[in-house]
């Protein structure tokens, strides 16, 4: 797999091995792996940047590194470095402040075995009594050439690289937000373009579950009911409309959560049906609204669902159980005609910061208390 940043990669490895570079790459499956997982490095702000598993390999090459064990070697008699000390520097590193521990413990080394099924190792090796680890060292040395090489280094200097593409691509999508947000009276078609760039198919999937609450938040905004425990308490309330956690938390499929009607909104990007069915399922098939990052028509997108219930379930009344728990479809045309309503109610600049707000969040620019505080 060749793609833009494999070029990056290509020009780290000559600056170390030279002629061997090449052979290097084409032996190496950690460089390998390297590469499947930068693909998104110059894809822009709205690519999927992944950081969980690179940053498991490099904490634990950085400390095979800083104990100088690409130069002196006796790997094997190391103790292995702490859990805690490599969790810490995890979260030190660019948008990483809020990684767990399943990429070190399982993910990575899962995850490696997927894309390269017939390779004897595995990234990380950890003893979980003890709670020491190890970066596999047979990964680290590759035959090429008749010559053996320590990919130690340039491997760190490749991740390096890779966060400071990602960190230069997510800055400059701030500050384009940010530049937009001062001039939104004068140029709002500016900025109406660039929020409607967040949300077609090919966008990032945390991008368009922000940038969907965003809209729907001041869409709802606009809004009120009546309500009250009693017919002489009756009180008029504007519609709020919440997020509830980080994208792909393991919330239970409630994405964003709506006062005081109870809403529950769950947005998705999946074709598989199976996955609507699940998510009805988790909520105990209480009614959901579905965001679905899609061109296609809410008519087709129901029909499909439904299709597929039939198919499931065969029993008629079953699939009509699920059918009335999906409460509304809001697809991607959906939001272009609630964007054009905020516009007309002057809410595009609310929309932008609220953008920015949740972006700066998701990928561990601020923490949540901090923006809660600015509220």
């Amino acid at each position: 797999m060749n793609h833009n940043f494999t070029k990056k990669i290509i020009e780290i490895l000559d600056k170390f091995f030279g002629n061997n570079s090449e052979q290097i790459f084409k032996n190496s499956e950690l460089l390998q792996y390297l590469n499947i997982k930068t693909i998104s490095a110059d894809r822009g702000s709205k690519a999927r940047g992944s950081f969980a598993n690179i940053y498991a390999l490099y904490v634990l090459i950085e400390d095979y590194i800083n104990k100088g064990f690409h130069i002196q070697g006796n790997y094997s008699k190391y103790q292995g470095a702490i859990f805690s000390n490599l969790l810490k520097r995890q979260r030190e590193l660019p948008f990483g402040n809020k990684l767990q521990n399943h990429a070190l413990n399982h993910r990575l080394n899962q995850e490696f075995a997927k894309y390269f099924p017939t390779c004897e190792y595995i990234p990380i090796i950890r003893v979980a009594e003890t709670k020491r680890y190890w970066v596999n060292e047979n990964l680290l040395i590759v035959k090429a050439n008749r010559n053996t090489f320590n990919i130690a280094e340039p491997v760190i200097n490749i991740i390096d690289k890779y966060i400071e593409t990602k960190k230069n691509a997510f800055d400059n999508f701030i500050k384009t937000s940010e530049q937009l947000k001062t001039i939104e009276t004068e140029h709002s078609e500016r900025v109406k373009d660039f929020i409607l760039s967040l949300i077609k198919p090919n966008a990032d999937a945390r991008i368009f579950e922000i940038v969907s609450y965003s809209i729907l938040k001041y869409y709802y905004y606009e809004q009120s009911i009546f309500w009250g425990f009693s017919l002489d308490a009756i009180k008029e309330e504007n519609l709020k409309l919440y997020k509830t956690g980080r994208t792909n938390a393991n919330d239970g499929g409630i994405d964003f959560v709506m006062k005081p009607l109870g809403r529950f909104f769950q947005v998705t990007e999946t074709t598989d049906v199976k996955k609507y069915f699940l998510d009805i399922d988790k909520l105990e098939k209480f009614p959901i609204t579905f965001v679905i990052k899609s061109t296609t028509s809410v008519n087709e997108l129901n029909r499909c669902i439904k299709d597929g219930a039939i198919k499931q379930f065969k029993v008629d009344s079953v699939v009509d159980k699920y059918m009335n728990c999906i409460e509304e479809i809001i697809n991607i045309d959906s939001l272009i005609i609630i964007l054009n309503k905020v516009e007309k109610d002057s809410h595009l600049k609310n929309v932008l910061s609220e953008i920015i707000k949740q972006s700066k969040v998701e990928f561990y620019y601020e923490s949540v208390e901090d923006f809660y505080e600015e509220e």
